[in-house]
């Protein structure tokens, strides 16, 4: 009998125990709406050089350079030539989908991250064709040849398998010597290649982690069992960190392995009433980590906040308390 009811009394103190203490909350410095980006939707963004550049999944040959002087940015477009995509080994039925998608909404490349190195030389991924375009600093812009064995590596991870669940983040070093992937969801994960000369090449496989599952969200989206997802990618003092958009938190890995670290949430900004959607989902999209804080993008996907806010918008974050790299 007195087994018994110890063994009750574990299960029941066993969801109290498990439990994990609330995330610290970063503190929001100011919001910046943003003129200028003719079809909207923010979806990559990277501190190039002296200014701050975004990239729209709506536009496939145009990306932006912010005027950040006032509180509502400007948006210069950088239009460039756009060379015919490589075939990374795609399905043909997700690759069709996908164009059939371009035509219907705009934006057949479907740039879903961006990221920049030392030398000025930004890097936008294309979720539609599951590959990364290099745009140096003179606008010239070329596909990089990424190993044959990437998309099949993940998709044997269970990664890349579904329409619209591709590639959604990228990050490189400085030195453009080694880039980052995530897949966003179902199942979502991080990859990583590293450049030999001209060449990229996976070092001991492609594959960091791949992970499924369902999470319940924090407010507003609380009440709802979402799939783990990744929506944003950077890079900063040889850390990774992700931009969680179901959960409203930004993460730091290993960039080696992809292991969390330490997360932080903002989803008391998120979750101000005036800054809701009517949308079930989340819109964070972009993510640039540096010393002082973190940017986050939203794509607004053409729908117009409770407050009547209708443009692009980013959020700038304080760095929390004893910096990124702080263990507690």
């Amino acid at each position: 009998m007195i087994r018994r009811w110890l063994s009750l009394a574990c299960f029941l103190a066993m969801p109290a125990l498990a439990q994990e203490p609330p995330l610290p909350e970063l503190e929001l410095l100011s919001e910046h709406p943003i003129e200028g980006m003719a079809q909207g939707n923010l979806s990559g963004m990277a501190w190039c050089g002296d200014a701050l550049w975004g990239v729209s999944d709506r536009d496939d040959a145009i990306v932006y350079r912010f005027d950040t002087r006032e509180d509502v940015w400007r948006a210069e477009a950088e239009a460039f030539e756009l060379p015919p995509p490589p075939d990374t080994g795609l399905p043909w039925g997700v690759r069709v989908r996908s164009w059939v998608m371009g035509l219907v909404r705009g934006g057949h490349m479907d740039f879903e991250g961006m990221s920049c190195d030392s030398l000025g030389n930004r890097y936008l991924v294309s979720e539609a064709y599951a590959s990364v375009l290099k745009l140096n600093p003179a606008g010239t812009a070329e596909w990089l040849t990424l190993p044959d064995s990437l998309v099949r590596q993940a998709r044997a991870s269970g990664m890349l398998l579904k329409f619209n669940a591709l590639f959604e983040g990228i990050t490189v070093d400085p030195a453009g010597d080694r880039m980052w992937l995530a897949a966003e969801r179902e199942r979502r994960g991080l990859l990583v290649v590293h450049r030999r000369q001209s060449r990229w090449i996976c070092t001991g496989g492609c594959v960091l982690m791949s992970e499924g599952g369902r999470e319940n969200p924090p407010h507003p989206l609380e009440g709802q069992s979402l799939q783990r997802d990744f929506s944003g990618l950077a890079f900063f003092e040889d850390k990774l960190f992700t931009l969680e958009r179901f959960a409203l938190r930004i993460c730091r890995r290993t960039a080696s392995t992809g292991a969390v670290e330490r997360c932080w949430s903002f989803a008391e900004t998120a979750s101000a009433e005036h800054r809701l959607y009517d949308s079930p989902y989340s819109t964070v999209e972009s993510l640039w980590i540096d010393a002082d804080g973190a940017w986050i993008g939203l794509d607004n996907n053409e729908l117009t906040r409770q407050d009547g806010e209708s443009r692009p918008i980013v959020w700038r974050f304080a760095a929390p308390k004893g910096g990124w790299s702080a263990r507690r």
